[in-house]
């Protein structure tokens, strides 16, 4: 790749991270020493399970607290992930150098893997704004997010290379599959009581900006490997998600912190 091309890709990935970054301390700062509603918010996450109860005689669903979820932290902690991986391949040559080779390609495994962590931590705290606290739906809304962002690193991989008819779009199509399940979980929380003239702003807020974000990184990568426009140059479907990633997680985070806010 041009190094000229690298060089101002690699300033703009550090321009990014550092607004990551500055946004990530900033809530530390404000969940730790100011808003003490954000400090004192901390979900109970439970775990159920089956006990034999001696007096029925019969096994019996029963639960128990496991520990509280520092939801602050974890929501800076979204921001301070991608202000990582943007220094990651940004900073230390060797990694720089592989990103420049893997994006020749037409991939970018940082990506995929920084996305998978990410974007799972906020859907996990999403989930918990609308009422899902149990440990095992908690560890499968992550894990299934995960997967919908590692099909996206699949797609990459099986796609090297290849011509625009020649595209496999299985692992897109599987991927987005996968991405539905979690917000399937979260709406049938939302929506459970019908009393829809009782949900805050803030709830309507997180679920219209999630679901644009949730297709706009899909309709990139189909503008990508229909090579439609200016996406016909991969650096430029990069540079989109790099873009993307910084303001839809930045008006998610913010959004998901003054939920926590919020009176009881």
């Amino acid at each position: 790749m041009n190094p000229a091309v690298t060089s101002r890709l690699r300033r703009f990935n550090m321009i990014m991270g550092a607004f990551h970054l500055i946004q990530g301390i900033a809530m530390i700062f404000l969940a730790t020493q100011v808003i003490q509603n954000i400090a004192q918010f901390k979900p109970q996450i439970t775990q159920f399970y089956l006990s034999f109860n001696q007096q029925t005689k019969a096994l019996e669903v029963v639960s128990r607290d496991l520990f509280q979820l520092p939801f602050g932290i974890l929501v800076a902690s979204f921001l301070l992930i991608s202000a990582l991986a943007h220094a990651l391949i940004s900073l230390p040559a060797k990694l720089n150098a592989i990103y420049a080779a893997d994006l020749a390609k037409g991939i970018n495994r940082f990506r995929w893997f920084e996305y998978a962590l990410s974007s799972s931590i906020m859907i996990v705290l999403i989930a918990t704004l609308f009422g899902i606290q149990d440990i095992v739906s908690l560890i499968l809304i992550f894990v299934v997010n995960a997967a919908m962002n590692l099909f996206g690193l699949v797609m990459e991989q099986l796609n090297s290379g290849k011509t625009k008819g020649q595209v496999n779009w299985g692992p897109f199509i599987w991927g987005s599959v996968a991405g539905i399940a979690p917000w399937a979980a979260v709406f049938i929380y939302m929506f459970g009581n019908g009393n829809f003239d009782q949900v805050p702003w803030f709830v309507w807020a997180i679920v219209a900006t999630y679901f644009i974000a949730f297709n706009l990184f899909p309709v990139n990568m189909v503008l990508q490997y229909k090579k439609i426009g200016k996406w016909q140059d991969y650096l430029y479907g990069e540079r989109t998600y790099i873009v993307l990633s910084l303001v839809a997680k930045s008006i998610l985070a913010w959004l998901v912190l003054f939920g926590a806010m919020q009176p009881a």
